[in-house]
């Protein structure tokens, strides 16, 4: 089940399908960069029109910008992991879950590699990055659900609220109006 009810509003939370979509896109993630490290060290892979498959290492932020502060970029993103993840727990609608979700696996996905994928030690790696348009910089599957996942939160945000994916009875989530109406059919029993 993804959903909890909180006593407080009512209002169900999808901490369940947030959880699941972060660790499946982190688990994506490194799966796809650990392909991309053993099988195109020195090789190129011509995909699809522009599209190929090209090793890169980014010790920056995005667009390779930010050479030398990855350390930084790296505690900096671990800290916005941190936020969104306490924020991911109380999310009200599957589409933010699934954002949320996307967001969280894809900064923890760079933030791993800052961590681990380097030779001077800890959080002083690169991020791993193959996937190049030619007429774009190269990104990866991280990059992806960050940058995805972000616009779904816009259109998650820009929803009527009162399009929840709970059924709503008179501004109030069915779960509770059903508690309520159990509650009021013992006290008339009594």
């Amino acid at each position: 089940m993804t959903s909890t009810n909180t006593p407080a509003t009512g209002a169900p939370t999808h901490r369940v399908l947030f959880g699941a979509v972060a660790v499946g896109w982190v688990v994506a993630d490194q799966l796809s960069k650990s392909w991309a490290v053993s099988s195109l060290g020195n090789r190129t892979i011509d995909v699809l029109w522009t599209l190929r498959f090209q090793l890169a290492v980014n010790h920056g932020a995005s667009f390779s910008l930010g050479a030398g502060f990855g350390t930084w970029i790296g505690l900096l993103a671990l800290v916005l992991v941190g936020v969104l993840v306490w924020k991911g727990g109380s999310v009200r609608s599957r589409l933010g879950a699934v954002a949320l979700g996307m967001i969280v696996g894809g900064a923890l996905g760079n933030v791993l590699d800052r961590a681990f994928r380097g030779d001077a030690g800890f959080f002083h790696g690169g991020v791993i990055d193959f996937i190049d348009f030619q007429w774009w910089p190269v990104f990866n599957v991280a990059d992806i659900g960050v940058v995805c996942g972000a616009a779904l939160l816009v259109i998650s945000t820009l929803r009527d609220p009162r399009q929840n994916d709970s059924k709503m009875v008179n501004g109030r989530s069915d779960a509770v109006t059903q508690s309520d109406n159990a509650s009021s059919t013992q006290i008339e029993s009594n």
